[in-house]
């Protein structure tokens, strides 16, 4: 059962999709497509194939939280935007990080959403 919260570190290689509550997280890493396809010739299927397994590992999460370089974001938001707009409401803020560790990256996100619902110490709103 998908968490309330998650944050996503992306870039154009691989995804870290942190689900998380007050007391656990769950990791899961959404690797690119490493293949040109025969029908299209280009990276563009091979990165949509990417981001559609990321909206994937984040179906059913409320409030999402995605990091990343600058590029990747902007690149990932275009498809959701395009592609799996449902998504759109539950990404909740946009930040450009540099290559912090799973550790930094979680606790990153707890303090965002819980500066962002007003309850020091919890991670899910009330």
């Amino acid at each position: 059962m998908p968490m309330f919260h998650a944050v996503v570190l992306i870039d154009h290689q691989s995804a870290k999709v942190m689900q998380f509550d007050a007391e656990q997280s769950h990791l899961e890493t959404v690797k690119a497509h490493a293949h040109l396809t025969r029908h299209h010739h280009s990276q563009v299927r091979t990165e949509h194939e990417f981001f559609s397994d990321v909206c994937d590992a984040l179906q059913g999460i409320g409030e999402i939280l995605v990091t990343g370089t600058h590029q990747a974001q902007a690149d990932f938001n275009h498809y959701v935007q395009k592609h799996r707009a449902a998504l759109v409401p539950h990404i909740v803020n946009w930040e450009t990080v540099d290559h912090p560790t799973d550790a930094q990256l979680l606790a990153r996100a707890r303090h965002y959403f819980d500066h962002r619902h007003g309850v020091p110490g919890a991670a899910r709103p009330s």
